[in-house]
């Protein structure tokens, strides 16, 4: 069951376009109880709205921040080559009319038009939309837009309220700075990598784009504290600096001031946690892996009473936290042999009764039955004139007074808006699009 978006796009907001003639993976509807009604965001409405923003940015880092940006209620107006729009385009696996669904998501709510950074007549109208803007979010390699004649400086003259939001791999600073990045070697370098895996294996990768995500939400957290400090304090425009290896350093809890004073080099652990017990993968009977996490001394009193053996609280190699730790293979593989006498529905409902915090290791099929995320609304039904509707996850935090919401799918169309902002904003005249175009400079 999925939450229903409301919402459709605006009239004129959306074009056709041919399907590829490529192959495409057949999408049927998801099979299960009928879905919610849910709402959409209106224009004008959000916490952001009057906000706009600029974005250049491609793919992920910076993309991302961008869509919660559009999920509050501000303007995106998404900026691509027209000669090149971005790859995202054709990211994912499933295609609804040659056309890829996660586009759908990650470029929701924004408009989209076409523009030519690198023609004069382009620029021109770049420093015309900036007049207009709050917001630039870019993850150009450093240097880039001073190569364009666009540097924050030139920015500024046009707008000193500017914030120009700058995502690259190691940041605009140092001796890195000009190398390209990307999430996975963000991850390596910043540290998460290390961490990941088993002992004495080669460390894997988290089967997702986390440096980039990361490093967008940091872009989000910068874009509004640089607001804020503009709007409530009588500041002016500034530059949010975020590089992706930093973002994942930052994560690192407690491993800086644990090798500054003692040398300590944390390392991967597995599944669990060295010394922090129990917390770990358990499986059933019937082959379903269950997080329990019992770590703290009153969960596991918790925890020993599911298991029928309430003594365990107390017994001396398990009644603290340091003598869990310590004894932690024992422990673990005591409790490996309970979960496997249990089915996994049982084993869940077990330690739901006693209050001791689990979950499922989910999948994404697993997720469309989970009734908390349905009533949580993360899953919407966001309507779409070509592609029928497009299932999206719901948008994040849920503020109470002042909620977000999907606007529309990313317009399947680069430049689907080229009227809606250079005529509406710009008041370009018809004449004067045309012009534009035939210069390529949209």
């Amino acid at each position: 069951m999925v939450e229903t978006s409301q919402a459709a796009p605006p009239e004129g907001m959306r074009g056709g376009q041919d399907p590829d003639s490529g192959p495409v993976a057949e999408v049927h509807a998801h099979d299960g109880a009928a879905p919610d009604r849910g709402h959409g965001i209106e224009a004008g409405a959000g916490p952001l709205a009057g906000v706009r923003v600029l974005e250049l940015g491609s793919l992920i880092a910076g993309p991302f921040a961008g869509r919660q940006l559009a999920d509050f209620g501000a303007e995106v107006i998404k900026i691509e080559s027209p000669d090149r729009p971005d790859p995202m385009r054709e990211w994912g696996r499933a295609r609804i009319d040659g056309h890829t669904l996660w586009w759908s998501v990650q470029s929701r709510g924004k408009k989209c038009v076409t523009l030519d950074l690198k023609s004069p007549r382009g620029r021109e109208l770049f420093l015309d939309l900036c007049r207009e803007a709050d917001v630039i979010l870019e993850n150009f390699r450093p240097g880039t837009l001073e190569k364009l004649g666009l540097s924050p400086d030139v920015l500024w003259q046009s707008n000193p309220g500017l914030i120009i939001a700058r995502v690259s791999g190691y940041g605009q600073t140092g001796p890195d700075a000009n190398k390209p990045g990307y999430a996975s070697v963000a991850e390596a370098r910043g540290g998460l990598r290390h961490l990941n895996g088993y002992p004495d294996q080669a460390p894997p990768r988290t089967g997702i784009s986390l440096g980039d995500s990361l490093a967008s939400l940091y872009a989000l957290q910068g874009i509004l504290l640089a607001l804020y400090w503009r709007d409530a304090k009588g500041g002016t425009g500034q530059i949010v600096d975020v590089s992706l290896v930093e973002s994942c350093f930052s994560l690192l809890e407690s491993a800086v001031p644990d090798y500054a004073a003692a040398g300590v080099v944390p390392g991967p652990s597995g599944s669990g946690l060295k010394g922090i017990a129990p917390s770990n993968i358990f499986q059933s009977s019937d082959g379903k892996w269950v997080v329990i996490a019992a770590n703290q001394d009153s969960v596991f009193v918790r925890l020993a009473a599911a298991m029928g053996v309430p003594q365990l609280a107390s017994d001396p190699r398990y009644n603290n936290h340091a003598s869990r730790g310590a004894n932690q293979e024992e422990l673990e593989q005591r409790i490996a042999e309970w979960a496997a006498g249990f089915n996994h529905g049982d084993l869940v409902a077990c330690l739901d009764r006693h209050a001791v915090p689990n979950s499922t290791v989910s999948t994404i099929e697993d997720i469309f039955e989970d009734p908390q995320l349905r009533a949580r609304g993360m899953l919407v039904e966001v309507p779409d004139e070509q592609l029928g509707a497009v299932v999206q996850p719901g948008v994040v935090p849920k503020l109470s007074r002042t909620s977000g919401g999907i606007a529309w799918n990313g317009p399947l169309v680069p430049g689907a808006h080229n009227g809606d902002v250079y005529a509406g904003l710009l008041n370009l005249s018809a004449e004067q699009l045309q012009d534009a175009k035939d210069e390529g400079a949209i």
